[in-house]
């Protein structure tokens, strides 16, 4: 005979009776060392990626291991150089996440059965090291968090491509969930536009218009199927209502291009030479794609494309900051991560 378990027995005894929760944010990664050591390394593991080229074939392997990974780390690695955070010794990029990591923690302090840690997908903290970290504190629940606000292959596919190759190796897996794209979402747009709006009330001068820059992709990609320039259209066109601009004050642009395929235009360093030789003598660019300042938003547009436009007529320069770990940055981790731990916590 079936002996009946009351129900008052079956329920959780105390908050503490609830399992373990992981919260892990994932950037894109970089080198350990700003020196050509490091950053060959690094590229190594980032171009070998099928997600970021996807033809991984005989010739692109010629030519990344004879040409590219012998010439390429060298001047890569100056520009690391050249904003690298050399009292901890490692880029921004890894500083702000772990401030990110930090504060979200911080920031859940009724839920002490969450943890919260970070990782890079490429170079390191490494998915696995900080998926077993987890593990090891007891997580049974895992939420990856990458931190992409527009979803593509070669960024947020990535992540879990390698979280699911992780787990794989796993007997005892936790169950996993993984946070989506965030690109128009309200409190995202609400952080981007009131950041915009503060960095332009402490400038010297009044930018004629603002250019959002976000990482490109070759064309091909998006004629695969890939999302994420419709994803950049959906967050230039959400910040223009936000902020009352139309697509003269608010330009879309693409930066990063690598190789001779042709890429998401307009092209970010042209556009800076147009404007400038079209009269544009002061401009703002924001980054929208990216949820902390790296090399492309601390090197690239503060420094390279702001020589690019002034060496063509422009004089007033400036690179509105990430999110970063800034309270609207926060606010908006913290609002994706509690929407995405319903029912968890």
């Amino acid at each position: 005979m079936t002996s009946v378990v009351p129900i008052e027995a079956a329920r959780p005894a105390a908050q503490s009776a609830l399992p373990r929760v992981g919260v892990l944010l994932i950037n894109l990664g970089t080198p350990d060392t700003a020196d050509a050591p490091g950053v060959r390394v690094y590229l190594k593991e980032f171009l070998s990626d099928a997600r970021v080229i996807e033809d991984q074939g005989l010739i692109w392997k010629a030519v990344l291991n004879g040409i590219i990974l012998r010439s390429r780390p060298r001047t890569k690695a100056l520009d690391y150089q050249k904003i690298w955070n050399t009292e901890k010794n490692e880029s921004p990029l890894k500083t702000i996440t772990r401030s990110q990591a930090d504060k979200l923690a911080a920031a859940l302090p009724d839920c002490a059965h969450v943890v919260v840690d970070w990782a890079m997908r490429y170079g390191n903290p490494s998915i696995k090291s900080g998926i077993d970290a987890l593990v090891a504190k007891g997580c049974e629940r895992i939420l990856a968090v990458p931190l992409y606000p527009q979803y593509s292959a070669s960024t947020s596919a990535t992540v879990c491509d390698e979280v699911f190759r992780v787990l794989a190796r796993l007997r005892n897996q936790p169950t996993l969930r993984v946070t989506p794209p965030y690109y128009e979402d309200a409190a995202y747009i609400e952080a981007l536009a009131s950041s915009i709006e503060t960095h332009l009330a402490s400038l010297p001068f009044a930018p004629e218009l603002i250019v959002a820059s976000f990482h490109g992709m070759p064309k091909s990609y998006v004629e695969k199927g890939d999302p994420y320039q419709q994803h950049c259209i959906a967050t230039t066109a959400a910040l223009r209502r936000r902020l009352g601009m139309d697509e003269t004050k608010l330009l879309l642009t693409f930066q990063s291009r690598f190789g001779n395929a042709e890429w998401l235009q307009p092209y970010t360093d042209k556009t800076m030479e147009r404007l400038a030789k079209g009269g544009v003598r002061r401009i703002a660019v924001v980054t929208p794609g990216f949820s902390a300042d790296c090399l492309e938003t601390l090197e690239e547009i503060a420094q390279e494309n702001a020589e690019i436009f002034k060496h063509n007529g422009g004089e007033q320069f400036s690179a509105i900051p990430c999110l970063n770990d800034s309270q609207p940055g926060m606010d908006v981790i913290r609002t994706l991560v509690l929407r995405e731990l319903q029912g968890w916590i």
